[in-house]
């Protein structure tokens, strides 16, 4: 059975984004904005006293099971 929480595509692409950026963070104003402000609310990401997004421990461990990746050998469509 799945597990996974159910984020849109677009939710999915901004954690991973979160991810990308690293100890910098994402600001606030940027079209992810909306998507950064629900993963918050999920516990994925938090937002700092400076205003940018950083993801959070438990978004780091569902990130890998969200973001999905080809295997060796697997075309995309």
């Amino acid at each position: 059975m799945w597990r996974a929480p159910y984020l849109e595509s677009c939710c999915r692409s901004a954690l991973h984004r979160l991810y990308l950026a690293g100890p910098i963070g994402r600001p606030a104003g940027l079209k992810d904005g909306p998507c950064l402000a629900r993963l918050a609310t999920l516990g994925f990401a938090r937002e700092r006293a400076d205003g940018r997004f950083e993801i959070t421990p438990d978004g780091d461990a569902v990130r890998p099971g969200l973001v999905a990746r080809p295997s060796a050998g697997q075309r995309l469509a």
